[in-house]
């Protein structure tokens, strides 16, 4: 009966023993290429599920712009009255461009200003600068497109860390370069979209008014005065005369027509004069 037990503990230790073994083997046999189909999520919109965990943590944000022309009677004070309105809610001007015609004067500003200052500069531009002939404001809630971004660009960075990880058990020097490869791209497309948040950021944190300072210009007719009426009868006669020689050295110009006009009208004669005959 002894030897029937230990027979049998033997068997289930050599029986164990091979199943550990096997399957080793058969971890080391899987083809490398499983690893690296890594499930990454799709970079497209319409699939993506809002995470609504993140979506509560997550600030509202919103872009605010807005546009406003101002008709001013003066446009260097309103410019100065500007400029110190901007500079007290340290705001800056992307864009400044003077344009003076002669029909208008004028300021075309792009204004960069905080968002929680965007109305007050707003409230301090529109009294007393003069009247206003446009004025255009809106926001937009770009809270989705910051959740979206985020948690996509978290999902990317955790398929970077298990390629990075993946490139340090790999081998050969295929399952080098494919993970390689695969890494290339995960970091192209975190660039990209962390450049788009942190696009989107800057839009958030400073909010954008296009100011336009116009001062019309009122065109009267004035009468020009005339020389007296000898000086124009001179101007007038050396006027003609300079037409006259322009005229002749023009016709100068056209003598090989002239010259070919009289050889076809003396054979158009002498064809005439053939036929009568």
């Amino acid at each position: 009966m002894k030897n029937v037990i230990f027979n049998l503990i033997i068997s289930l230790f050599i029986i164990s023993c091979n199943s550990d073994n096997q399957t080793l083997m058969d971890l080391g046999n899987v083809d490398f290429d499983l690893d690296l189909e890594v499930d990454i999520p799709s970079t497209s919109t319409n699939e993506f599920t809002p995470n609504h965990t993140l979506e509560k943590k997550t600030p509202q944000k919103i872009i605010k712009d807005g546009e406003i022309t101002i008709n001013v009677s003066d446009l260097e004070k309103s410019k100065i009255k500007i400029d110190s309105i901007i500079s007290q809610y340290n705001g800056y001007y992307e864009r400044e461009e003077l344009k003076n015609d002669t029909w208008q004067q004028a300021y075309e500003l792009k204004i960069r200003v905080p968002s929680n200052a965007f109305e007050k500069v707003i409230i301090q531009i529109e009294p007393g600068y003069g009247s206003i002939t446009h004025k255009k404001i809106k926001s937009r809630d770009v809270t989705d497109q910051f959740i979206d971004i985020e948690t996509r660009l978290k999902n990317k960075r955790n398929y970077l860390q298990k390629y990075n990880d993946l490139l340090k058990r790999a081998k050969t020097v295929k399952e080098i370069l494919e993970i390689e490869e695969k890494i290339r791209k995960l970091e192209e497309e975190i660039e990209s979209q962390t450049g788009r948040l942190n696009y989107l950021s800057d839009l958030v944190a400073y909010s954008t008014l296009e100011l336009t300072l116009n001062k019309p210009i009122d065109e009267k007719y004035q009468a020009q005065e005339r020389d007296d009426f000898s000086k124009r009868i001179v101007y007038a006669f050396s006027s003609g005369w300079i037409g006259f020689g322009d005229f002749i050295v023009f016709m100068f110009k056209l003598w090989p027509f002239i010259i070919l006009l009289g050889i076809i009208i003396y054979g158009w004669r002498r064809y005439r004069a053939k036929k009568k005959k």
